[in-house]
């Protein structure tokens, strides 16, 4: 599954317009979750500061797999959901 964010978004230096809270999980919120589990507000932003161009994904899920926090410490995720219920509503959506 291709992220909806784009090479051309990865380079400019684009901040959010607005941000809510997610409400129900779903994969895109189990993703942002591991983002902001890793100091990040989301893919833009960790393609901003890393300089990628892909973030590492499980095939079977297209979770995000492995991330590099700002320290370079890396967070690895299993490809099973890891945002629990609970959790759901501390995950910020940014709107752009």
């Amino acid at each position: 599954k291709k992220s909806e964010v784009s090479e051309v978004v990865a380079k400019a230096d684009i901040k959010p317009k607005s941000m809510h809270r997610a409400k129900i999980w779903s994969d895109d919120v189990e993703n942002l979750y591991r983002f902001q589990q890793a100091g990040y507000r989301d893919e833009v932003e960790y393609k901003q500061v890393k300089q990628v161009d892909k973030v590492e994904c499980w095939p079977e899920t297209g979770f995000v797999k492995k991330l590099q926090r700002r320290d370079n410490t890396f967070y690895y995720y299993n490809r099973q959901r890891e945002c629990e219920d609970k959790d759901v509503r501390k995950v910020k959506i940014y709107v752009y």
